[in-house]
């Protein structure tokens, strides 16, 4: 089955179902940037709270191993940021490349936030 081609086969359902409650209830900075990223303006096919291995990223251009996180404040506590780093590490490892963003960033400056995006494809 290729809905199985990034996740873990034995705990997709599981992180399908979450997955598809994140894309129900996004962010407001989630929300902001999926109107800039899905009209394929930038040239590449997102997808987003996609599944790739025991992890649900924000967004994902698979063709060029892109992966954007948009990040809360949470992000900067201590056990947060352990955890991303390891995550950030793991997707690495699976050659992805990770580009972390503020919520603040998306919903005040967006310009520099696309472009900085646009960079990842150079």
């Amino acid at each position: 089955m290729w809905h199985f081609k990034t996740a873990s086969p034995d705990r997709y359902a599981i992180l399908k179902e979450f997955a598809k409650q994140n894309r129900k209830n996004p962010t407001e900075a989630e929300s902001f940037l999926w109107e800039y990223l899905r009209l394929g303006n930038l040239g590449h096919k997102f997808l987003r709270q996609h599944i790739i291995g025991d992890y649900i990223v924000d967004f994902v251009c698979r063709d060029e191993g892109l992966v954007i996180e948009v990040d809360g404040a949470y992000h900067s506590e201590p056990r947060q940021a352990e955890d991303d780093a390891i995550r950030e590490k793991w997707l690495e490892s699976q050659g992805f490349h990770v580009v972390r963003f503020s919520n603040e960033e998306v919903l005040m400056n967006i310009d520099s936030v696309i472009e900085e995006i646009e960079k990842q494809f150079d």
